[in-house]
């Protein structure tokens, strides 16, 4: 009678375990850019409806991209950012406003 041989594979040590980090998803700043065509109301309602601020959280946003050229939306996974940038700047063409978000690493 033949004999099979089992290939076990070998439990990592408490040690192995915790040198090794959980791998995450980089996440992205999302940004808002100013312009001079845009209508602040806009912003506030694409904020809102988007990213699901509060009316307070957007206009803080909206003003501290219109009163320094530049604002932080949100920081998200890749995937998530270029998304909700792509929605903001459909809901801008539709109403013909030049509305510019970005997206950068976080680090």
């Amino acid at each position: 009678m033949a004999t099979k041989t089992t290939e076990v594979t070998p439990v990592p040590t408490k040690e192995q375990q915790s040198s090794s980090k959980p791998r995450h998803a980089p996440m992205y700043r999302v940004l808002i850019h100013n312009d001079d065509v845009t209508t602040m109301e806009f912003v506030v309602a694409v904020l809102r409806k988007v990213f699901s601020k509060s009316e307070e959280d957007a206009i803080q946003i909206m003003l501290t991209a219109h009163e320094t050229g530049i604002g932080h939306v949100a920081t998200l996974p890749l995937e998530q950012a270029e998304f909700r940038v792509d929605q903001c700047h459909s809901l801008a063409r539709a109403r013909k406003f030049p509305l510019k978000l970005t997206y950068e690493p976080e680090n």
